[in-house]
């Protein structure tokens, strides 16, 4: 399907929990007609998360959604663990039997449902389960002969900003007067940028290939500067596994710490989260034998913060780590970027 009218399923999670929702609606190409969410229904969007900027209706249900003639229905959020709330079933067949492309990112495979995929059968409709990995390589090394420098997100904790960082580094980067290959790794990224590999569903052992195989396509573009989405956080109990796949798959250059300052804790789990300078430490120290990469500045998320506060702690990152920092939605990527370029260059691998 090359364009998409979305409407997007998220009853009672809309404002709170949907990530992938805010990041499509945010930067996607496809259109979001409508939002599903009894809690908001009557509003827009932009009544509800004014950042959002979006006038798209929230409705109650499918059936009032088909009257803004979606083509398909997209699962807007990506709950721990990734299952499907067995209270939206329902929904999904009515949506299913209106003809309407399910589009998930969860890592329930709706394509493996029975009663879905029958459902589908019948109406002559496809299901979209975005974080189905294809078959994908051992790690080659072939990533260290890229051209381009490679920027990899890293950050403190899971949702805080990793993607968003990304895509507006490489709108800094286009505005600049150069081309930017934003290379996504999860089911957000996928469905913004309509490619990509969602490495968290990636059996360990073939993860850094998967990695690899995702930013030797984007090469293939020939850009001046190519940036990898981030997954996960380095100390997070659950997630780091993937967080460490990225970091050798990818073989950065150079990576931007994303970070939201008020997060004491991994969200979800009782273990603490890092400062600026150990987590620069903790990431540049388990790259420095395979292939070195220094963190080249701090991406703030500041949205719990008011401007006084957010201004402070910028310059309190900047002050404690000697880098550069700045929260590129609040204020803009440019800045940042054009503080962290001269720094970015082309590192080789270690060798024996």
């Amino acid at each position: 399907m090359n364009h998409r009218r979305y409407v997007i399923l998220a009853p009672g999670k809309f404002a709170v929990d949907a990530k992938t929702a805010h990041g499509v609606i945010a930067y996607g190409e496809d259109d979001v007609v409508a939002v599903i969410d009894h809690d908001g229904a009557g509003k827009r969007v932009r009544d509800v998360l004014p950042y959002l900027d979006s006038d798209a209706p929230i409705v109650g249900t499918v059936e009032e959604a088909l009257a803004y003639h979606p083509t398909s229905l997209l699962i807007g959020t990506a709950p721990i663990g990734g299952a499907l709330p067995n209270a939206w079933r329902n929904e999904i067949l009515r949506a299913i039997r209106a003809k309407l492309e399910i589009v998930s990112g969860l890592h329930d495979m709706l394509g493996e449902d029975d009663e879905f995929v029958k459902a589908a059968r019948t109406s002559g409709t496809q299901i979209w389960d975005v974080r189905k990995p294809p078959a994908t390589p051992i790690f080659s090394g072939a990533v260290y002969d890229v051209k381009a420098p490679i920027m990899l997100m890293v950050g403190n904790d899971c949702a805080v900003g990793k993607m968003t960082v990304a895509l507006e580094l490489a709108r800094a980067v286009r505005e600049a007067g150069k081309s930017a290959a934003f290379v996504p790794t999860g089911q957000t990224g996928i469905m913004i940028a309509g490619w990509g590999i969602s490495i968290d569903r990636v059996i360990a052992d073939f993860a850094p290939g998967a990695t690899e195989a995702l930013v030797l396509e984007a090469a293939m573009r020939n850009p001046d500067m190519i940036i990898v989405e981030g997954q996960g956080a380095i100390n997070h109990p659950a997630y780091a596994p993937v967080t460490l796949a990225l970091m050798y798959g990818a073989a950065p250059d150079a990576l931007v710490l994303v970070a939201d300052p008020t997060r004491p804790s991994v969200e979800g789990y009782n273990t603490p989260t890092l400062g600026y300078r150990e987590l620069i430490r903790l990431h540049e120290a388990l790259l420095a034998t395979v292939k070195p990469a220094r963190v080249a500045g701090i991406a703030l998320n500041t949205r719990r913060l008011d401007d006084a506060d957010a201004r402070a702690e910028i310059e309190r990152a900047k002050a404690e780590t000697g880098l550069p920092a700045d929260d590129v939605v609040r204020f803009g990527p440019q800045a940042l970027y054009a503080a962290i370029a001269p720094s970015l260059h082309k590192e080789r691998p270690c060798v024996a």
